[in-house]
């Protein structure tokens, strides 16, 4: 589901990082909007995590704007991020092994009861509801433990944490990294869940074919600079990999104008 009437819930208008001589990102435009799947390709180095981690605001970005629902805001560390709704769930995951799905999903956002008990009957509740609503059904008892659980359904509970806390976009970075076709699977399906129920989501992958089952539209990176930007059922994977490998930069790194 994409709405094609209302402009981008999230975007970057010329941003730029540099790390002292290295240039890792450079004017670079990026946009999602509500209900729509945003997929950020790029070989390594392209520039694709320091753009995710401007996002995220743990390297704010040296140059340019960020439009957050059509106004400009700042973001100067990763609490501003989530007072916007955006949520990054990262290829590791930051679970806690020891800790059970309902633990997992309210870590450092309990819900507390006077004196200073936690509501377990609360969350497990707001818990269940959230994996329910997203289809995720693979889960045998949310009082596991995370260690337990499959790759899989432990990118199904990172993903609904992000998504409980009235986030609008939700960002992916790898979440298919390391899973077999039938986890690969519920994976994608959720990705697609989240899109159809009003979220903006960008996924970041190597895996065109993952890219391809789901994305709307497909931004590409190359030395730290937007080389082109597909809409993804008029594209192919030959032409998205001739991006990636040989798309046309604008300043060469490293090189004065």
């Amino acid at each position: 589901m994409v709405d094609g009437h209302n402009g981008p819930i999230l975007e970057l208008k010329g941003v730029s990082k540099h790390f002292g001589a290295v240039k890792a990102l450079v004017n670079v435009d990026f946009e999602v909007r509500a209900g729509e799947v945003m997929a950020l390709v790029g070989d390594n180095g392209a520039g694709k995590s320091t753009l995710v981690k401007g996002i995220a605001g743990i390297y704010p970005y040296d140059e340019g704007e960020i439009i957050f629902e059509g106004r400009p805001v700042s973001i100067h560390g990763p609490a501003d991020t989530a007072d916007l709704g955006i949520e990054i769930v990262y290829q590791d995951l930051a679970l806690a092994d020891n800790l059970d799905v309902v633990a997992n999903m309210f870590l450092g956002r309990e819900e507390i009861r006077v004196p200073f008990r936690l509501n377990e009957s609360v969350m497990e509740k707001r818990t269940r509801e959230t994996l329910h609503s997203l289809s995720v059904t693979t889960l045998r008892s949310v009082r596991q433990a995370v260690a337990g659980l499959s790759g899989g359904q432990r990118q199904a509970v990172a993903v609904a944490k992000a998504v409980m806390w009235n986030s609008k976009v939700v960002i992916l970075d790898e979440p298919t990294a390391a899973l077999g076709v039938a986890q690969t699977r519920q994976v994608l399906d959720l990705v697609t869940r989240l899109a159809d129920r009003g979220l903006a989501v960008v996924i970041i992958s190597h895996n065109l074919h993952d890219i391809f089952e789901v994305a709307h539209r497909i931004t590409v990176l190359r030395l730290g600079q937007r080389v082109a930007l597909y809409e993804a059922a008029q594209s192919n994977q030959q032409e998205v990999v001739e991006a990636i490998t040989a798309g046309t930069i604008e300043t060469v790194p490293g090189m004065a104008k």
